[in-house]
């Protein structure tokens, strides 16, 4: 018995098969980018680099790490998804990675997902 999809599970996949069907069909063409994946809860803010092709996450950082917890007041601010974005591009950079494609899932491109995007520009990362 097959479970009908929620409309947030919809925008997920329909956002997130356009980047991965983008970098796939680039193979061998032109240069493919791993992709900058958010997820944003409540409470908490993740981001991970994946490289769609080898299927590896390359960097990931989120509010639950120690070393962004102790300077954060909250994890569920635009401050704290500025400060992950920061984190994410320096390990991004660190493995070699400087082009991505930005990928928000199903999440609006306004509030803690833009200040997510700008730390990760400020942390210079392209997209």
């Amino acid at each position: 018995m097959s479970k009908a999809l929620t409309a947030g599970q919809r925008r997920n996949y329909r956002t997130r098969n356009k980047i991965r069907r983008v970098n796939i069909d680039r193979v061998g063409v032109r240069e493919t980018r791993p992709r900058l994946s958010i997820f944003r809860s409540g409470k908490q803010m993740y981001a991970q680099v994946i490289d769609d092709i080898k299927g590896v996450t390359l960097a990931a950082a989120s509010t639950v790490e120690p070393e962004l917890k102790e300077k954060l007041k909250s994890g569920a601010n635009a401050e704290a998804a500025g400060e992950v974005g920061k984190l994410v591009a320096a390990r991004a950079k660190k493995a070699g990675v400087e082009k991505v494609v930005f990928d928000r899932g199903r999440f609006l491109y306004h509030g803690r997902v833009k200040a997510l995007a700008e730390g990760a520009r400020e942390g210079g990362l392209k997209f």
